[in-house]
């Protein structure tokens, strides 16, 4: 059996828009991915570290923990080997505590590739490949969540193309979710149960074609 690793922020953990709810993991695009490998006759375990409000190098100055550069190391080394991991990360970054633009988020991305790269795994087992995500544009946030990502909309332009050449420097995959899907019509931030789905089906031959490359 291949692992693949999806480490990510709520985007990927699920939340149901303007709401504290999870969707069922059959619905969340992690586990939409692992049914389609399946079902295509990939062996293959979806494991989800998505947690709510990861940034991807960057402190919340009010919960602790969301900085996605601690414990990157330590959790590849405890769950390899891999055969891929999936790194989509960016939204939290732009949220109205932060100054922060495409540029900032990119060079965090930058970041985490390294870090994975150089995890302390066992001898003898492989350096997985990497598949970097970059989340759908944050349209006009709504809803409760709206004064925590007020100007987001402003502050990720420009983030599916920053991701995509630091990933041709890095020589690391890149998939543009945005071609995809788009933000939630109801929050404007997270993805509608209907757009995970349509992520996850879309992700099936990526990740098969880099299971098969590893």
């Amino acid at each position: 059996m291949q692992q693949i690793l999806v480490y990510s922020d709520s985007l990927s953990w699920g939340i149901i828009p303007d709401t504290r709810q999870r969707l069922p993991f059959a619905q969340r695009w992690p586990g939409v991915l692992e049914i389609a490998l399946t079902q295509s006759g990939q062996d293959a375990r979806v494991i989800e570290d998505c947690l709510n409000g990861r940034r991807t190098v960057f402190e919340d100055p009010f919960k602790p923990g969301r900085n996605g550069l601690h414990g990157l190391a330590q959790c590849i080394e405890s769950h390899s080997p891999l055969a891929l991991v999936i790194l989509m990360l960016g939204t939290n970054d732009f949220q109205s505590m932060h100054p922060h633009t495409a540029w900032h988020a990119t060079q965090g991305m930058a970041t985490l590739i390294q870090t994975v790269r150089c995890a302390p795994i066992e001898p003898g087992m492989p350096v997985p490949p990497i598949l970097v995500i970059a989340p759908p544009a944050v349209t006009t946030p709504r809803g409760s969540i709206a004064p925590k990502f007020a100007g987001a909309e402003e502050k990720c332009k420009g983030l599916a193309d920053a991701y995509q050449q630091v990933c041709e420097q890095l020589r690391c995959a890149f998939f543009d979710a945005g071609s995809i899907v788009t933000s939630s019509r109801i929050d404007g931030i997270h993805l509608d149960a209907d757009q995970h789905l349509r992520l996850g089906i879309a992700l099936a031959p990526v990740c098969h074609a880099l299971l098969h490359q590893a």
